[in-house]
């Protein structure tokens, strides 16, 4: 069996239709913001998603003090943050970062954006060494 394997190419594995194309299909999760959850009383839970190549590209291209709040911005599925109902100009909640640093304590948007990262690959171990016998 172990022979057969040697065999099936690295480009081979690669074609195989159960591989997603992670343009379109990324990992999701979901969590609770405890301090809204209690403020609210009852569960605030958020919808994350792991960030496209292109989408992370654009985080990294924002300014070092904003990139927390723009992997939130596109890797939260839910809520919206572009949503009319977030955005209250009377307030200074223009856009959608905005709505972001409104509703959100600093640490809570770094951890939200911690999840993400890690949805996306990063902050966890994601190769292996291969041994050669």
């Amino acid at each position: 069996m172990e022979d057969t394997m040697k065999n099936v190419s690295v480009l081979d594995l690669l074609l195989r239709p159960e591989l997603p194309d992670v343009r379109k299909v990324l990992p999701e999760k979901q969590v609770e913001v405890t301090r809204l959850s209690q403020l609210a009383g009852e569960p605030v839970i958020f919808t994350l998603r792991g960030l496209s190549y292109d989408q992370v590209r654009k985080v990294q291209d924002k300014n070092r003090g904003d990139q927390a709040a723009f992997g939130l911005l596109y890797g939260c599925v839910s809520p919206k943050w572009g949503e009319e109902a977030l955005l209250d100009k009377t307030r200074g909640i223009v856009t959608p970062v905005d709505s972001i640093k409104a509703r959100l304590l600093p640490g809570e948007v770094d951890d939200l954006y911690v999840e993400i990262q890690k949805l996306s690959g990063y902050l966890r171990r994601t190769i292996s060494d291969v041994k050669n016998d």
